[in-house]
């Protein structure tokens, strides 16, 4: 398998995991989206936040490419991304999802596998990856919330088929 090849079938596995976690939001009312339904307050408009957050800083900052339109950290709570706040509606979530796909998308399309990049927030010493290992990193991270997505949709309607990959 070529290193085109290559990219292009990790490529195809983080569009399905993304896929499937937006399509567990369909035909769930707002509060169905926002109802946080484990113990630490997981919701599905929450996963669907977080992971924009993960995917902006794993394809933007860690390759010097930091997305334009990431909203900012509230530094005062470390799981501020994981919970949508009342003012930010379904349609801001899932856009800032799709925003961070294209910016990601763009990344991937502009660096070989091979390309070098630096996780600030990683612990020293452990900051360089390439972006072939941050895409097999970030493919599984998506899919592992696919999996968180599943379980909280099928808390809220348990005919809900699974969706993906």
């Amino acid at each position: 398998m070529t290193g085109a090849s290559q990219k292009a079938a990790l490529h195809r596995y983080l569009q399905q995991g993304r896929d499937t976690v937006l399509g567990k939001l369909d035909g769930l009312s707002e509060y169905d989206i926002r109802r946080p339904l484990t113990p630490t307050g997981t919701s599905l408009l929450g996963l669907v936040k977080h992971l924009a957050f993960c995917e902006m800083g794993a394809f933007g900052e860690t390759f010097g490419r930091p997305c334009p339109d990431r909203p900012a950290w509230d530094e005062a709570d470390p799981m501020s991304d994981m919970f949508a706040a009342a003012d930010e509606s379904r349609d801001f979530v899932t856009g800032l999802y799709r925003r961070a796909w294209a910016h990601s998308d763009a990344t991937i399309g502009a660096l070989p596998l091979e390309a070098m990049g630096h996780v600030p927030w990683w612990p020293p010493g452990r900051t360089e990856v390439t972006l072939h290992h941050m895409m097999v990193r970030f493919t599984a991270e998506t899919h592992r919330h696919a999996g968180h997505a599943d379980i909280v949709r099928e808390l809220i309607d348990v005919s809900a088929p699974s969706r993906g990959a």
